[in-house]
């Protein structure tokens, strides 16, 4: 989707939930997630200057009114709950223990710079299609070796004696990831929730928010495929009648029979979802334990009206391109004039009004989708949120609030739940800083040629096919010629190819025409009917 901001660097990279390093009654008990760099064995790759394991320091600007409570949610003042020493790392250095490299940055010294292109899905070559279901298919069949998810509160591990954690998939990480930003605050007991929070939705973090995540989750991939040229590809769906993307040789195809889930045709049939039943969650009190939750559920289109007319118009993009300021007011859903609460989708985009009855542009793809993407904790669970997200393109940004935004959202807040920590603010800038650029940006002749490539890798790979027909063509033609000056020679000449006799060697009975005649006595279906 269009943002308004773009991605920034921070000093310390690495995903996300909870690092296996982490994830034990030591590190707990002790506060601490400074894990060793296995190049010299040292807490953060200390001994060879990568970085060093220092107190974390929370923002102290106060948060908006919207949740009334305090010491009450392990999110709050992010990560303190659970560490208060973490891995600050020096350079282009980055990572749980320092030992990977900056947003764009590669080599063993993490001195080489380079920028990869998110490109329009439907610019994909027929290889790059395969290569990105397949990618997705991987990580969610491959558990993750670097982390774990928790399965309780730190309360419930009896403050860090008991760990409670999980192993899941690397792609159920940013499952997990997207479920535990936005879940209710359990305040203690069945049902006794606090819905009207969120720490990555409804305020001004939504954008620099997801643009970490897409970026965690693309390392991911490169990690686990050692393919470095890897790239998000986005949707582009504006003025979409409908989800184009829904087919078997991309995101699924619908079922024939059943309209609710996928088609058996796409490896997604398959997937099972988790973290997507927030209102069971919320009766027990609990967190999501990971637990396998059924199928992908996507009926496209067989939405609420109501609530969202149809896929985003060109036209409320460029509204909300239009609006100057980042966000305001009270920065939540009721801002009004506010680019992001537009974008997000809950400001009108004819009127900038917020609170709006309707859902548009981001929001309103989530509401077409009709299934596990339109409810917000379990949404990451379908692919097309991926694609979704990666939609987007520059502008140039207004100050970021640095207090009374919503909790988790001011600009020195630490995202939640990456570990180590990103401040909102500092991912405000352009793509480019963090190795990324998009292919809606090129130059019309750049564009051009994208689009076209596809095209012109599958003609290539036809004509290779054309060429070899050629080939045999040329051999049959000249074996042919060389059993006919044989026969020649043996038989005195070509009189046994007498016109006359070639016709009879090949003629065959006379047939009627493959559309049947009104007159004919026989009945059936013909080329002409409709079956």
């Amino acid at each position: 989707m269009f943002y308004l901001i773009q991605a920034l660097i921070q000093n310390s990279f690495a995903l996300k939930p909870f690092p296996r390093a982490c994830a034990n009654q030591d590190a707990l008990l002790s506060k601490e997630c400074c894990p060793p760099w296995e190049g010299d064995g040292s807490a953060c790759g200390a001994s060879s200057g990568r970085g060093w394991c220092q107190d974390v320091e929370v923002t102290q600007e106060p948060d908006g009114p919207q949740y009334p409570f305090s010491g009450l949610d392990d999110r709050e003042k992010w990560p303190l709950v659970f560490y208060n020493r973490t891995c600050q790392c020096a350079g282009n250095f980055m990572g749980i223990n320092c030992g990977d490299c900056k947003f764009g940055y590669f080599g063993a010294n993490c001195n080489e710079r380079r920028e990869s292109l998110r490109r329009n899905v439907f610019h994909l070559s027929r290889a790059e299609r395969v290569r990105l279901v397949s990618y997705l298919n991987l990580a969610k069949h491959t558990v993750s070796s670097d982390y774990v998810i928790p399965t309780g509160t730190l309360q419930e591990m009896r403050n860090g004696s008991t760990p409670l954690f999980a192993d899941v998939s690397v792609y159920d990480i940013f499952v997990w990831m997207h479920y535990y930003v936005s879940r209710s605050a359990l305040l203690g007991g069945p049902g006794n929730v606090w819905t009207d929070v969120d720490f990555g939705h409804w305020a001004p973090g939504f954008l620099p928010w997801h643009r970490v995540y897409l970026l965690h989750w693309e390392h991911e991939i490169r990690k686990l495929t050692g393919d470095t040229s890897f790239s998000i590809p986005y949707w582009d769906w504006r003025d979409a009648r409908g989800c184009d993307v829904c087919t078997d040789e991309l995101m699924g195809a619908r079922h024939p029979q059943d309209p609710n889930i996928l088609s058996p045709g796409s490896v997604f049939s398959s997937w099972r979802v988790l973290c997507s039943r927030p209102e069971e969650y919320n009766s027990r009190g609990v967190l999501c334990d990971a637990r396998p939750e059924g199928p992908l559920r996507r009926n496209p289109g067989n939405h609420n009206r109501n609530v969202v007319e149809r896929l985003p118009p060109s036209e409320d993009v460029e509204f909300a391109l239009s609006l100057t300021d980042y966000d305001t007011g009270a920065t939540d859903r009721t801002a009004n004039m506010s680019f992001r609460n537009t974008l997000e989708g809950f400001g009108d985009p004819r009127t900038g009004t917020g609170n709006s009855s309707h859902r548009s542009l981001h929001a309103a793809v989530h509401v077409f989708m009709n299934g596990t993407m339109s409810s917000v904790q379990g949404s990451a669970n379908d692919p097309i949120f991926l694609l979704h997200h990666a939609f987007e393109a520059p502008a140039t940004p207004s100050q970021y609030p640095e207090s009374n935004a919503p909790i988790g959202h001011n600009g020195g807040y630490f995202m939640v739940p990456f570990l180590p920590l990103h401040r909102n603010r500092d991912f405000f800038i352009s793509s480019k800083d963090v190795g990324y650029d998009y292919s809606l940006l090129l130059d019309a002749n750049q564009r051009l040629s994208e689009s076209i490539r596809p095209f012109l890798e599958e003609l290539w790979g036809v004509w290779g096919w054309l060429a070899l027909a050629a080939v045999v063509g040329g051999i049959l033609s000249v074996a042919l010629a060389a059993v006919i000056v044989h026969t020649k020679y043996k038989y005195g000449g070509f009189t046994w190819l007498h016109a006359r006799k070639w016709r009879n060697l090949f003629a065959l009975p006379e047939s009627e025409p493959l559309i049947f005649s009104p007159d004919s006595e026989e009945t059936g279906y013909n080329y002409q009917s409709t079956m």
